[in-house]
């Protein structure tokens, strides 16, 4: 193939049609059931539902693309499957398969974009057919090529994924375990809050915290002048996120109390999702200079008294978003609220200090492996778009030496 070529003389191309709703099962029972991209996973489908009757089906191999809203996401198919009228199966034939699917990667907004439908955006199969493929003309063996290395960069990315999901799971085991066993195996009480060792306190967290402090209200924006004001975007996961700042000018009498320390907690006091309603996340000097929104709460602690990394992921167990949530008021608007009266009267287990800093750390020790493999990911993932343009596009080249060594993987 030396030219650009419509989809349809590459490719045979298989629209998906629903069968009956009597014929699916969650049982297993049958071939896997697609119906549209919600069934997409970061590369290949995940079986939730299953049918006993299949009238359209993708072989294994085949790439699907969702043709109704959304439109354009592709996954390959791992084994036969029954597909729904949401999915499109695309079989390659006079083309390499995964240079095909990295393609149509590469052009999913433009598909989308050829959407229409007054209820449901959808493509048909005279739209998918005529698609540009390889408009820079790539010969066979380097479409090979091009798929082997930019599947390398996925697999990458999809290490990266499982690091991250594997360490949440460990990280939310051992929560549990620690915030109700702790660190020195002594008997358990029960308390208002469950189980929690012996020895532990279980206090409100007014009586342990120094001050309680509503942010600034002033206008902030992208192109304001002044300094840094977080958000609760930037209240995420434990930490604070500062890769979209907004800044803002406090009044003058607001910037000496509006000012961030470290060890500083900053809880979220209203959103739209309830369980999001009390997040918590501990600043860590990741900015100089910077103040804080009004729908935050800045908590400061003494911390000889009560760890803030201690505070900041007892917040994040069940325990510490159930009470805050179950708390929170939903307002006209839709959302849910705390305020500092909910903070206050917050419910939290108190060992020694010792054994506070001891726990924050060994939690702080997963969440910087997670954030690592984050960071990674995030990186390989810029390499994986930018590789993707410039070699689907032809602007990179690869020599004769690459094509001799490459192969694409199946």
């Amino acid at each position: 193939m030396n030219k650009a070529v419509m989809l349809a003389e590459v490719a045979d191309l298989i629209m998906g049609q629903s069968p009956p709703s009597t014929t699916y099962n969650k049982s297993g029972e049958g071939l896997p059931f697609y119906q549209g991209k919600s069934d997409f996973g970061a590369m290949h489908p995940i079986p939730r539902v299953y049918c006993t009757a299949p009238t359209k089906i993708a072989e294994a191999g085949d790439i699907l693309m969702s043709v109704r809203a959304p439109v354009g996401a592709t996954n390959i198919c791992e084994k036969q499957s029954c597909i729904g009228r949401g999915i499109a199966a695309i079989r390659a034939k006079e083309v390499d398969r995964d240079f095909l699917y990295f393609y149509l990667k590469k052009i999913e907004s433009y598909v989308d974009s050829l959407g229409s439908g007054a209820i449901f955006k959808a493509i048909n199969k005279s739209q998918l057919a005529e698609l540009p493929i390889n408009e820079a003309g790539i010969p066979l063996a380097e479409q090979k090529a091009i798929a082997y290395t930019l599947a390398t960069v996925q697999r990458a990315i999809e290490a990266q994924e499982r690091i991250i999901q594997t360490t949440a799971e460990l990280k939310k085991a051992l929560m549990q375990k620690l915030f109700s066993e702790g660190l020195r195996g002594e008997p358990q009480k029960e308390t208002e809050i469950g189980l929690v060792p012996e020895s532990w306190e279980v206090v409100k967290l007014d009586e342990k915290a120094d001050s309680f402090q509503y942010g600034t209200s002033v206008k902030c924006g992208h192109d304001i002048e002044g300094k840094p004001v977080l958000r609760i975007p930037n209240v995420v996961g434990g930490h604070v996120d500062t890769s979209d700042l907004k800044f803002g000018k406090p009044k003058r009498n607001e910037i000496g109390k509006l000012a961030l320390e470290a060890g500083d907690l900053l809880f979220v006091r209203t959103n739209g999702v309830k369980e999001n309603a009390g997040r918590c996340s501990i600043f860590h000097d990741e900015l100089t200079d910077c103040y804080f929104a009004s729908y935050l709460i800045r908590v400061r602690l003494d911390p000889a008294i009560l760890n803030p990394g201690f505070l900041n992921i007892y917040s994040r167990t069940n325990v510490g978003t159930s009470f805050l949530s179950g708390k929170a008021i939903r307002t006209a608007d839709g959302k849910f609220n705390i305020n500092s009266g909910t903070l206050k009267s917050m419910l939290v287990p108190i060992p020694t200090i010792e054994e506070q800093e001891e726990i924050a750390r060994t939690l702080e020790i997963i969440d910087k492996r997670s954030n690592n493999a984050a960071f990674k990911k995030s990186s390989l993932q810029e390499i994986f778009r930018t590789l993707l343009h410039r070699l689907i596009s032809a602007e990179i080249r690869v020599n004769e030496r690459e094509l001799a060594t490459g192969g694409s993987p199946r």
